[in-house]
């Protein structure tokens, strides 16, 4: 699995139950959480690859190895492959996500 972000690019923002049901379909199990505003998670890696869905709200996830930011909005998709550290910032609205860890 390759860093990837695939946009919500219809003109209505989904719903939760949408963005789990593509998830589903992938036959992934789906965790929801959510960060307050503005919180940070601090730089870290992950033994698994994860997909992340944006429900609502707004997160951005610094890559230094890459020398990437990426911003998610409501709908956005990001597929995040095992062993890439990142650090996370939540938007000023807060941020809720669904997650699937892909082993």
């Amino acid at each position: 699995m390759e860093l990837n972000v695939t946009p919500w690019t219809d003109a209505e923002p989904p719903t939760e139950e949408v963005l789990r049901e593509k998830m589903v379909e992938q036959e992934l199990t789906v965790a929801h959480w959510s960060g307050q505003p503005q919180g940070v998670i601090e730089g870290h890696t992950h033994g698994y690859h994860k997909i992340l869905a944006v429900v609502s709200g707004s997160i951005k996830f610094e890559f230094p190895t890459r020398h990437k930011t990426i911003t998610l909005k409501a709908g956005d998709q990001l597929e995040l492959p095992a062993g890439l550290r990142h650090t996370a910032t939540v938007g000023m609205d807060g941020v809720t996500c669904l997650e699937a860890h892909v082993y």
